[in-house]
């Protein structure tokens, strides 16, 4: 059997096979609530040995996308249940990932009393979809407040505590794609004077107190440098010390896994070796390597010891039986690209097994 679909055992994590699902976003969740077609969804592609779940808000500041989920209340909490049962049921484990937008919103796609925020009031670039009026250009954000920042903090504790009780057997902290975490992280988006204008602090105590909170065997992180997705460019000379400060300080916590995110196969600057090996040699637990992968370079890369696990993305959402396509070495339907973001079951769960 290749080594891409063995069993996995690591720091207490037990998966069926190395093949994780990558979070993406999909944008079902009516009036921000996760309903039964995601739970069929997520249920259709539990060939995975672990599943990560699109981005979900612990706030709802952090619902800048139309029809995200959230999981800050508890009809939310509530609605993951369906999701959980129906993953664990087909043998695969499923982690949910934590995602403030942050800056990258707009106000029509928030609830009443909600507010687009971020470490500095820094525009980013571009527009935003909204159900209610269309494409509109980004906000200005609120720049939070030190108390603010505080507060945000306690919403992922919060979040992540929920997560546990809906059945979730971890939390994967979204520190990528430009998104809350991420704009504490870079240079470009927090040129905050307090003591979260320290790029490294938000991102380290997050971790720590949703550690703290529900285990650090249950916490991971995804990260993405090099990413410049959401208006983030990328200095590597101021950088790349800042990601190898974080690789350490997640290591000191002791969280179960760090995802590295590659997005040079959708056009952004390729992550380079080096950076992938220092976070080999600074975080000690599980690392997670994604972007663009394919069986052969998947299994290459886990012979070769860069990485224990490999995420693949779009290839699940057309192929609900991803794995067992790779393990016969069937063809792969393609994506359809217009039916991403749509708010029903077409594009969705419509994507029919081999046959």
């Amino acid at each position: 059997m290749s080594t891409l679909l063995q069993p996995f055992n690591q720091h207490g994590l037990t998966l069926k096979n190395k093949v994780v699902m990558a979070p993406m976003t999909r944008s079902r969740a009516i009036g921000n609530v996760p309903n039964d077609l995601i739970a069929t969804y997520y249920a259709q592609r539990a060939g995975a040995g672990l599943i990560i779940t699109e981005g979900v808000s612990p706030s709802p500041n952090g619902l800048g996308y139309a029809r995200i989920p959230g999981i800050f209340n508890q009809l939310q909490t509530d609605g993951w249940k369906k999701t959980t049962s129906q993953v664990h049921a087909q043998g695969a484990k499923i982690f949910i990932q934590l995602m403030h937008t942050g800056r990258v919103g707009h106000a029509a796609n928030l609830p009443e009393g909600a507010r687009v925020v971020a470490p500095s009031a820094i525009v980013a670039a571009g527009e935003m979809w909204t159900d209610a009026q269309g494409m509109q250009p980004h906000p200005v954000p609120a720049e939070m407040t030190t108390d603010e920042v505080k507060a945000t903090i306690q919403e992922y504790v919060a979040a992540a505590k929920n997560a546990v009780e809906a059945g979730f057997d971890g939390v994967e902290l979204h520190g990528a794609n430009g998104y809350l975490i991420e704009q504490f992280i870079r240079t470009t988006s927090n040129q905050r004077t307090d003591e979260y204008g320290d790029p490294t602090k938000f991102v380290l105590e997050v971790a720590k107190a949703v550690s703290d909170a529900i285990g650090k065997e249950k916490t991971g992180i995804r990260l993405s440098p090099y990413g410049v997705f959401n208006d983030m460019p990328y200095d590597a000379a101021a950088m790349d010390p800042v990601y190898s400060k974080i690789f350490e300080g997640l290591n000191e916590i002791g969280i179960l896994y760090v995802h590295l995110v590659d997005h040079s196969s959708g056009g952004a600057p390729e992550v380079p070796d080096a950076i992938k090996a220092t976070a080999r040699e600074k975080f000690k637990n599980i690392l997670i390597l994604s972007g663009g992968y394919d069986k052969a370079r998947a299994e290459a890369d886990l012979e070769a010891g860069k990485g224990d696990l490999i995420a693949f993305g779009k290839p699940f959402i057309s192929n609900p039986d991803f794995v067992e396509r790779m393990e016969h070495n069937y063809a792969l339907t393609p994506v359809d690209f217009q039916t991403l973001y749509t708010p029903d079951e077409k594009g969705f769960t419509d994507y029919p097994v081999y046959s």
